[in-house]
């Protein structure tokens, strides 16, 4: 899968999972609720205990399921984008754009999606070669901010992640997000092993974004 159909598969299903966990076993449990739900972006983060481990599994099990991709986040440096890449990761988010990890996600190929907050950020991170930003934390601003954004960024692909909800994801997609980043909301059952519901916000999720881009024809 190159980098490009990478990109397709998120913004196709316009949710990404936001994988932080007590455990790899949790972590995989959340992903494949979410996947079952029909998330196809799965972001693992290296806050989880063996995220490598975590993301090697989940690419080998879901590796004849092109729709599936697996990806690493609060990724911080070099080093650690290149050890989520070796275990199969095929995007790095990062909460912070960071140059060097930029540069490595273009030498192998694999979008690189940094958190940035300010126009000045965006034209930095773009010019490193990121594919989609990272709006983070977006709790700090309402989706309208958007609009405000792609006059002068018009190119600028965006993914808003860190209080995107039920209550607000249509908004955020209306208002021009190619896709958005969803953590605590939507894994917040796995606490008390109520994996199902998870499962049932993922469905929501995607079936939200989906209206939300038919409202827009």
């Amino acid at each position: 899968m190159n980098k490009q159909e990478v990109l397709n598969r998120i913004t196709g299903c316009g949710v990404v999972a936001v994988v932080r966990a007590d455990s790899a076993g949790e972590a995989l449990q959340i992903s494949e609720a979410c996947i079952k739900g029909g998330v196809t972006g799965i972001e693992i983060t290296f806050t989880t205990q063996n995220a490598d481990e975590v993301i090697k599994a989940l690419a080998s099990n879901y590796a004849g399921h092109q729709e599936i991709v697996i990806g690493a986040g609060t990724v911080l440096d070099a080093a650690t984008a290149r050890i989520a890449i070796l275990a199969g990761a095929k995007f790095i988010v990062s909460p912070c754009f960071d140059e060097e990890s930029a540069k490595l996600c273009n030498l192998y190929q694999v979008p690189y999606m940094p958190g940035c907050m300010t126009i000045t950020e965006m034209k930095n991170a773009l010019q490193f070669g990121a594919e989609m930003i990272k709006l983070f934390p977006s709790n700090t601003f309402a989706p309208e901010f958007i609009k405000a954004i792609k006059p002068p960024l018009p190119q600028v692909n965006i993914m808003p992640t860190g209080g995107v909800n039920l209550d607000n994801v249509d908004q955020w997609i209306k208002n021009g997000c190619a896709a958005v980043g969803v953590g605590g909301s939507l894994v917040a059952p796995a606490k008390t092993g109520d994996y199902g519901k998870i499962t049932y916000y993922a469905s929501q999720y995607v079936k939200k974004v989906q209206e939300a881009r038919e409202a827009l024809k």
